[in-house]
């Protein structure tokens, strides 16, 4: 069975009707403290969950790893789960990708349910069958691609967020603007100067066309061996920045590092691709206005060089980057020199 996406109108029959669909003889519901302390609550009491154990996580991407991934299953085994069971991902990207992962490899898979909670995970983390922890100081080093039967997209969830965890995952739908049209990256654009928190009804038809351009994608190329690198853009260099900010104790949502990777693989995109300089102002102007920069120097040049080389899409030992020639014109396994990397990084420190 193909993974199938649900836009919520009603949370506890469609999570009924999900789990009917999976192998269940005992339900798990997965959260970190965050989730299970603002989203349980809105669930807890559904009859389709009477009989479901709570396994908790602490929260945090540096949450994600070996630590954690051993304490889902060491609670999975402790509570009698056998590969018939459900696990239900109820949280943010860090939840879904762990969870994934922890149901991927139990007992060789059991099925599992994602119910992400925020706007990041609606539209990146909990679609599209990537899963996995951080591993060696490296994000999602280790993982599979093992879709949910059912992602469950209730924005309700998003009145949980603050301004900071909104914007984190508008920057992804930002991207999915980026590499599909001209009219919803306008529209993505003129909808960040809104206060967003206080427009998620409006947000409803915005993260719907979101992850229809995902969904799409992955659909053509669930493996990433070709067209599903066009999700990467903005990812290269804002990996970098994330494991950057990570080792330097300050960490920074993954959305903010995606903001500042679209600054640097625009710019790239302009002098190697022919990217328009107009539409890489609007969109660098928008990106400055709301998510602030991260303080780097040409000092940590080296560091965040170093820190592209790890990336999962390089080949032969360059470093690869998926760029645009326009909205919507997506050049898949781009290299840059040393010297046009650290020119981008100039642009993003000074503008």
């Amino acid at each position: 069975m193909e993974q199938r996406i649900i836009i919520s109108r009603n949370i506890n029959e469609e999570l009924a009707t999900a789990i009917s669909e999976c192998e269940h003889d005992k339900i798990f519901v997965l959260t970190d403290e965050n989730t299970e302390r603002l989203c349980w609550p809105l669930i807890k009491d559904f009859f389709c969950l009477r009989k479901a154990s709570l396994i908790v996580i602490k929260a945090g991407d540096t949450n994600k790893n070996l630590e954690s991934i051993s304490h889902v299953w060491s609670e999975l085994q402790r509570m009698g789960a056998t590969r018939h069971s459900c696990l239900i991902n109820l949280g943010g990207g860090m939840v879904t990708d762990l969870g994934g992962f922890a149901a991927s490899a139990f007992k060789r898979g059991i099925d599992f349910i994602n119910i992400p909670t925020t706007l990041l995970s609606m539209v990146d983390a909990s679609v599209g069958g990537k899963t996995g922890i951080n591993f060696g100081g490296l994000k999602n080093e280790i993982g599979v691609f093992n879709e949910s039967k059912f992602v469950i997209l209730d924005t309700q969830f998003l009145k949980t967020l603050d301004h900071e965890n909104i914007l984190s995952g508008y920057a992804e739908m930002l991207k999915h603007g980026l590499i599909s049209n001209e009219k919803m990256w306008a529209e993505l654009l003129a909808f960040i100067e809104n206060d967003l928190a206080s427009h998620l009804s409006s947000l409803s038809k915005l993260l719907a066309d979101s992850v229809k351009v995902k969904e799409r994608i992955v659909e053509e190329d669930p493996k990433e061996r070709g067209i599903r690198k066009a999700l990467n853009v903005g990812h290269t260099i804002g990996h970098a920045f994330e494991s950057f900010a990570m080792k330097s104790g300050k960490p920074i949502l993954h959305g903010y590092a995606v903001a500042y990777g679209i600054i640097t693989e625009l710019y790239l995109s302009v002098i190697k691709c022919g990217f328009p300089q107009d539409k890489l102002r609007q969109t660098v102007n928008a990106i400055r206005k709301n998510y602030g920069q991260l303080p780097i120097t040409c000092d940590d040049y080296p560091t965040l060089l170093e820190l592209m080389t790890h990336d999962k899409k390089n080949t032969s030992g360059q470093i690869n980057f998926t760029l645009l020639g326009n909205i919507g014109d997506i050049r898949i396994n781009q290299t840059a020199t040393e010297e046009e990397i650290k020119e981008a990084l100039d642009f993003y420190r000074e503008g």
